[in-house]
């Protein structure tokens, strides 16, 4: 890997493994970057691969471990299925890479607990992609928390709700509602309120088509502070991608709203504040994030600088959904100790 400095004009130079629906959304989010280059392509369907790399200039391969370990990259995204997020990641930081993880890092804490030791002083090499930190909105809200704007935090609610449940082969591999959809809400959560010490989880399944465990849940976290997180889910939503968030304060309330394709509204007989729906999905509500997430990685590869959020980050959440998932079993709130929410 060539050395990378932050007045260099040198590009970092990017495989992307998995050329599903995630996967090419970081493709083009990549080609698209002024400090960035789309090397490679990986996936086993050797055919989407080439189909995505052919779109973006791109070179392609159905073998992940060539990507992996190639010396033509210095950092990749590992946007494969779930179960492989751990080998994927350990195999291409022994390389020598930098690594963007999506999200969750693996299904069970132990095995992240495993890939954190496996790492070493080398798990600073990886961001996991909780892409919504990036957005501008909650940025300028969580900026605007730390700066004591609204005084001291006393309550949150997340409402995060899909228009429509993920393919059936999907939902069997994603560890269910909390590890795969709720796990950016706990991100989020941590990220405004900080350590949470106990989750209650209430699972709903809702659509009988939906074969999965819960396809909703409301959550109530609490956090060291005393401050409360309530967070709402769903997998259909038909107005469209259903993104609000609210911190309410003892001096005040920010707001986060849905975003629209267009800002107007109609006003006449048969109503006020008529509006379209709401953006179709996390594609287009998160446009803005993927990028400015993808800045983020690439300035920590050439400065060096450890990447974030990190994948303690992501073992946290994941410990917070493991929590939820015992909580909706049993029905009793699940209090965990300092040293798993710290």
């Amino acid at each position: 890997m060539p050395e990378l400095t932050a007045d260099s004009s040198t590009s970092v130079r990017i495989a992307v493994v998995g050329a599903g629906r995630i996967g090419a959304v970081h493709a083009r989010t990549i080609r698209d970057h002024p400090r960035a280059a789309l090397v490679l392509i990986a996936d086993p369907d050797a055919a989407a691969a080439a189909r995505l790399a052919d779109t973006l200039g791109a070179d392609s391969t159905d073998d992940a471990d060539a990507a992996l370990t190639s010396d033509a990259i210095d950092a990749v995204v590992v946007a494969s299925p779930t179960p492989l997020h751990v080998p994927h990641t350990l195999t291409a930081v022994g390389a020598g890479s930098s690594v963007l993880m999506e999200k969750p890092v693996a299904l069970e804490v132990a095995a992240v607990d495993a890939c954190i030791e496996a790492l070493g002083d080398r798990a600073d090499q990886v961001m996991v992609g909780f892409n919504r930190r990036f957005d501008p909105s909650v940025a300028e809200v969580r900026a605007r928390v730390r700066a004591g704007d609204i005084g001291t935090v006393e309550q949150v609610t997340i409402i995060s709700r899909d228009p429509a449940p993920p393919p059936p082969g999907y939902l069997q591999v994603s560890g269910g509602i909390f590890k795969d959809m709720t796990i950016h809400d706990f991100d989020m959560a941590r990220h405004l309120l900080g350590d949470v010490v106990s989750v209650h989880a209430f699972g709903q399944h809702l659509d009988q088509e939906v074969d999965d465990l819960y396809d909703a849940a409301t959550l109530t976290l609490t956090s060291s502070t005393g401050a409360v997180a309530v967070i709402v889910n769903s997998r259909h939503s038909v107005a469209g991608y259903d993104q609000r968030i609210e911190v309410f304060g003892s001096a005040g309330t920010l707001e986060v709203g849905n975003q629209r394709s267009t800002s107007v509204r109609l006003h006449d007989a048969g109503g006020t504040e008529q509006a379209g729906p709401f953006l179709p999905f996390f594609l287009e509500r998160y446009q803005r994030a993927y990028a400015a997430e993808l800045d983020a990685f690439v300035e920590a590869v050439r400065t060096g600088t450890p990447q974030s959020p990190s994948i303690a980050d992501g073992r946290e959440a994941l410990v917070l959904a493991e929590a939820a998932a015992e909580s909706a079993r049993t029905g009793t709130t699940i209090t965990l100790n300092q040293e798993v929410a710290s």
